[in-house]
């Protein structure tokens, strides 16, 4: 099975449509420092990377036509930053808004199945109609805007299109769902949009896959059972008691216990990782995990507790923003994540190594898709296009 990758990043889509079984003909990235990250474990020779034809540039100019057609995926991070609950809110109006070119892809390439990656910002009221405009866009990739029609007279033509019965040409079937990588073993309560889409003459039937994890587990785990508590061999006197808001949950808990697997925590993702703070303990012998001083909590922003699945990583217009990416440890203190505590909080593995300054691949971590949501994504659209 073959796949284009648009707006790779450093990679966490891709590995995980990767690991899933697709080979890439191209992964696409502008910028200069994802590559360099994409680059070093190329030459370190981690896979599936190695495999990988990474393309610098703008996806506006690469030219599509010269992979050919019938490549059964194309899978695309769209940039988020004109959607995201923390950026400037413009939207459409974004110079950033790429959805468009990703459709142009679509309209060359017609890959069988498309897996489009983005912000839950995109769901927000304030857009809602130009989210319609993408999905249409998505299901009717040939019917193209002219040189001076609005979006908005776009949308209209694509409606009429869609509610005519004319269907023909390339078409696809369009879903998307809201999904929560927590859910699904990721140790990050991180909420993103993903729209899937399946060339319509194939007539493949497909839904998103069911969570595998829950938070009613882990409340199970720690304060019903403690299992939790001994499995990271924490002894009962330093074990915190359940905090009162969640006693009334705990208390219906008891009858009807989870059947899913425990969302993971922040303690299970470093689990294994020396303290950073005392490097000669062995802190300096593992990849990218380097104690980063200087932070500091304040309203609305107290960072991670560690027996809770991590708030979201987030990337920030020029590295990570104030007050977020934090850890915070029982005993009130807080101090940033390392670069490989963030990895893995986002599922890279140990091997893979980032490039560059704290502030840069923390960004990068930021921006990034996790690879463990991604493949498992990956791997249900593998199994209806192989």
């Amino acid at each position: 099975m073959t796949s284009v990758e648009l707006f790779a990043g450093v990679g966490g889509l891709a590995m995980g449509v990767s690991n899933a079984g697709f080979q890439h003909k191209a992964v696409v990235e502008i910028d200069a420092g994802a590559c360099a990250t994409i680059r070093e474990n190329q030459r370190r020779n981690v896979q599936p990377l190695c495999d990988w034809p990474l393309h610098q540039g703008d996806v506006r100019s690469f030219d599509f036509s010269a992979l050919g057609e019938g490549v059964d995926l194309l899978a695309a991070g769209v940039p988020c930053q004109p959607w995201s609950l923390g950026g400037k809110h413009r939207g459409f109006q974004d110079e950033r808004n790429l959805f468009p070119d990703t459709v142009a892809a679509i309209r060359t390439l017609k890959p069988k199945a498309v897996l489009i990656e983005n912000v839950k910002g995109l769901l927000r009221q304030s857009f809602a109609k130009y989210f319609e405009y993408i999905k249409l866009m998505v299901r009717h990739p040939e019917v193209t805007r002219k040189a001076a029609e609005s979006w908005m007279e776009h949308l209209s033509r694509l409606e009429r299109h869609h509610t005519s019965g004319r269907q023909r040409g390339l078409e696809y079937k369009v879903i998307h769902q809201l999904l929560n990588a927590a859910d699904y073993g990721v140790p990050q309560r991180r909420e993103r949009v993903f729209i899937v889409a399946f060339r319509s003459d194939l007539g493949i039937e497909w839904s998103f896959p069911a969570p595998t994890h829950s938070h009613d587990a882990l409340l199970e785990d720690q304060w019903v059972t403690g299992k939790y508590w001994d499995r990271h061999e924490v002894s009962k006197k330093h074990r915190p008691p359940a905090p009162p808001k969640l006693l009334p949950r705990l208390a219906r808990l008891g009858s009807l216990l989870p059947l899913d697997a425990p969302w993971n925590t922040v303690r299970d993702a470093i689990a294994g990782l020396p303290d950073p703070e005392k490097p000669r303990r062995g802190g300096g012998n593992v990849l990218n995990h380097v104690f980063q001083a200087g932070a500091r909590p304040y309203p609305g922003h107290t960072g991670s507790p560690l027996d809770e699945a991590a708030k979201t990583l987030k990337a920030g217009d020029h590295g990570v923003p104030g007050g977020e990416n934090m850890l915070r440890l029982p005993d009130g203190r807080v101090r940033y994540f390392t670069v490989r505590e963030s990895a893995r909080i986002q599922t890279f593995p140990d091997r893979f190594a980032f490039h560059g300054s704290w502030t840069e691949t923390m960004r990068q971590l930021g921006n990034a898709v996790p690879p463990r949501l991604s493949q498992l994504i990956a791997s249900g659209i593998a199994q209806r296009v192989m």
